[in-house]
């Protein structure tokens, strides 16, 4: 049996039972990995173009699947695997000229628990298999909240956002179909959402929406599709001064790995990149009847104590569940930190790019305490800039020299600026067009998962006027970027491992 499908089931942890069933099934599989995935962002080994033999986004492979008979009950099959990368051309060349028995496949290791269909440096992965997964150290995760109707209940201004709700509370159920497009789903019923608002306190609260774009929600349970809202897991996150580390699990649609991203606010499932996973660092325990606004119990450590233990007794520092002044200890954000700080390291994210690619990401124990202390100090360094807590993102290195009327139109790069209304359907008071000056090159490419922040935040914003703090704003996340750009150059100095 022979097919051509997308090529992700070669190597995404969904499909690993899939490939199991197969080499069950099958006694031999050839797989012709065609590459060409945009989405992945994927180019010829030597650096050059990659392109995919159809008009599609999603890379595509060749793959045949042969019984001989041979093949023993409970023995699996064998997998031969190709890489074709390269122009179109070149590609379908290669295809007309070569069969199943010219083509040099390379017999693949059937390795657990995953039996990838893709070649793997398997020393390399069982070392990194030893490392530290998140999902395994944090207690609890779950993907950010999705409200399936964003525009309703999520803004940018908290005045707005609340006079919306409060219409929706105060006219009739037929109008607020009509003015607002909203409807009820097998999940969620509009009827009763339009009477039980109606009972309760609307609730406003922060949220981290997208990266370095703080906006207000709706948080009232009874407003999101069962179970949308993330309830229990994101309470903790109502407090002042908590953190969530963000990532995903796997990079398919991104490119290489850099899906990390900080949260101290409710956080969206889109935050850092599709399918954003939310760390709380702590949780607290439930107690009933308790207002989500108002939360004073004690906080508990996020974490698995397994882990934990053994960071310590590998770092030789004592663990405490709150960040204390006494020397030798380490708590729950030296934790954060120090993991921050790892997966920001150039190194670290080519060393082990393709383990990267399919599961939620895995760190080194640490090798001493000199090691991890100079980690957790860099990794809170750019933890603090990312939430722009810290003085740094103050020192603004751009200008914003022309006055006008703030309206963001087309954006456009070139020359170190970053023009805001290249359009020219706005134009500033004396007819010249606006823009942010000294932008660096580094900083408007930077990439964060699945976002560019300097460009998305300003597209995010086309049609509005920006205010002399949006303005502040965005040159804060200028220097943000510079800086982690500098910052990371400074974690790859020291070995991680």
């Amino acid at each position: 049996m022979a097919f051509i499908n997308p090529h992700g089931f070669l190597d995404n942890p969904t499909f690993r039972g899939m490939r199991w069933n197969l080499l069950k099934t099958y006694d031999k599989i050839y797989t012709l990995d065609l590459h060409g995935n945009s989405r992945k962002k994927e180019k010829h080994p030597d650096g050059s173009a990659d392109v995919n033999v159809f008009d599609i986004m999603q890379g595509v492979s060749i793959n045949i699947f042969i019984k001989t008979g041979k093949k023993k009950t409970n023995e699996l099959g064998k997998v031969f695997h190709y890489d074709l990368f390269g122009k179109r051309e070149m590609k379908y060349d290669f295809l007309v000229g070569n069969s199943i028995k010219t083509i040099d496949y390379k017999e693949l290791e059937n390795s657990k628990p995953d039996y990838l269909f893709v070649q793997k440096d398997y020393g390399l992965q069982s070392l990194y298999n030893k490392m530290i997964g998140v999902n395994e150290l944090f207690s609890q995760n779950k993907l950010g909240i999705f409200t399936h109707r964003d525009r309703f209940l999520i803004d940018i201004e908290k005045d707005i956002l609340e006079k919306r709700i409060k219409k929706f509370a105060s006219i009739e159920l037929d109008e607020i179909k009509k003015q607002f497009g909203l409807k009820s789903t097998r999940d969620w019923s509009l009827e009763k959402a339009y009477v039980e608002i109606k009972k309760e306190k609307i609730i406003i609260e922060k949220y981290n929406y997208r990266l370095f774009d703080i906006r207000f929600i709706c948080y009232n349970q009874l407003m999101f599709d069962r179970g949308c809202s993330r309830y229990e897991l994101m309470r903790s996150l109502l407090n002042k001064n908590e953190y969530a580390l963000n990532t995903s699990r796997n990079t398919q649609k991104q490119g290489d790995f850099s899906d990390i991203f900080v949260s101290n606010n409710l956080t969206d499932s889109q935050y850092c990149t599709e399918g954003n996973y939310v760390f709380p660092l702590y949780l607290y325990p439930e107690t009933n009847n308790q207002q989500l606004t108002t939360i004073k119990t004690e906080r508990v450590p996020n974490l698995n104590i397994k882990i934990v233990t053994q960071i310590a007794e590998k770092s030789g520092l004592t663990f405490t569940n709150e960040k204390e002044t006494t020397k030798n200890t380490f708590a729950p954000i030296d934790i954060l930190d120090y993991i921050y700080a790892v997966l920001h390291s150039p190194t670290y994210r080519e060393k082990y790019k393709e383990f990267l690619k399919i599961d939620f990401p895995r760190v080194p124990y640490p090798k001493d305490a000199n090691t991890f202390c100079q980690l957790v100090k860099l990794g809170g360094e750019i933890r603090q800039i990312h939430l722009l807590e810290s003085p740094i993102v103050e020192d603004y290195i751009t200008q914003y020299p022309i006055n006008g009327d703030n309206v963001v139109g087309k954006i456009m790069y070139q020359d170190n600026k970053v023009y805001i209304n290249y359009d020219k359907t706005t134009h500033s008071e004396n007819g010249e067009l606006q823009y942010f000056s000294n932008v660096p090159l580094t900083a408007w490419e930077f990439y964060i998962g699945g976002y560019q922040p300097a460009q998305k935040w300003l597209k995010d914003r086309k049609g509005r006027t920006l205010n002399f703090e949006d303005i502040l704003h965005y040159q804060k996340i200028i220097v943000a970027l510079s800086e982690t750009n500098r910052l990371m150059k400074e974690i790859d100095k020291i070995d991680t491992e």
